[in-house]
């Protein structure tokens, strides 16, 4: 049988996750499947095992687990009894201008983020920390109060500053810290100019390499093409504009530099699964209700 490609529905299309609580009163499994975004779990009550590839893990109460992007799982639930939390995100909708950099610490590249156990297991006031974390973001998706969305924004930051603080074997910075610095005048061009035509000949220089070691170089530490991450940037630039000022689709599209109207489209489709206009009136009817 092939393993399933889960979709994730998120319940607020202002936040790329899903949070939820599950109650199993029977011994079952879940059989392989995987999904684009990362995944953890808090064990509550009962025992889970979970399996990724050759890895299984047995989580106990207040056990956590983390799992990669599309990294292929499964779990079993031996005597029923289970209550715990899952939590799903989309990982790259949680960096902003001023933590991008950090994102080739999670592009998994080099080491899958399923390798971050070992903290949960040697850690325990990391565990203690993350389980919290997951908690409070159940109880911010279940009561919603006022800003409840910043307050998602934070847990999911402060999971990864976990991550990123506790990883002792450094595994997610085993990069060269300045090869990480050579990209930053990229990074911040980027910004800069993202409403214009941004060529890799143009920036290339600013890293002080050639064409063809940059496309490489740029790929190997931020785990995606330098148009790949022009287009993520522009298209987060595009929500910002759509929810935030009274303009036309053409309007945005010229304002981060995509004036062809069919790219501009496709590129949104490829990031929101939906047109501008159908994501403004998401976006917005969310915000009324």
């Amino acid at each position: 049988m092939q393993p399933l490609k889960e979709k994730i529905e998120y319940e607020n299309p202002l936040l790329s996750l899903k949070i939820w609580q599950m109650l199993r009163r029977n011994s079952g499994s879940v059989s392989w499947h995987y999904h684009p975004e990362c995944e953890l779990i808090l064990v509550q009550e009962g025992f889970l095992t979970v399996d990724l590839g050759e890895e299984t893990f047995g989580l106990g109460e207040g056990d956590v687990v983390i799992l990669g992007s599309s990294q292929l799982h499964r779990d079993h639930n031996p005597e029923g009894g289970l209550k715990y939390i899952v939590l799903q995100f989309d990982l790259n909708n949680y960096f902003d201008q001023s933590t991008i950099p950090y994102l080739q610490y999670f592009n998994e590249t080099k080491v899958p983020l399923s390798a971050m156990n070992y903290i949960f297991r040697e850690n325990p006031e990391a565990r203690r920390e993350a389980a919290e974390c997951i908690r409070q973001l159940h109880r911010e998706a279940v009561d919603k109060l006022g800003g409840y969305e910043l307050a998602v924004n934070m847990l999911i930051k402060k999971l990864l500053l976990i991550l990123i603080r506790n990883d002792t074997r450094g595994l997610l910075a085993d990069q060269d810290r300045i090869e990480r610095i050579r990209l930053k005048p990229v990074l911040d061009f980027v910004e800069a100019n993202i409403d214009g035509r941004i060529a890799v000949e143009e920036v290339c220089g600013l890293a002080n390499m050639s064409y063809y070691y940059f496309v490489k170089f740029f790929k190997k530490i931020m785990g995606q093409s330098f148009t790949e991450y022009v287009n993520f940037r522009k298209i987060k630039r595009a929500e910002q504009v759509l929810l935030t000022r009274d303009v036309s689709v053409s309007e945005v599209g010229d304002l981060i530099g995509m004036a062809n109207m069919a790219h501009f489209y496709k590129m949104f489709k490829r990031f929101n699964g939906c047109s501008p206009k159908e994501f403004q009136r998401k976006m917005l009817a969310w915000g009324r209700g």
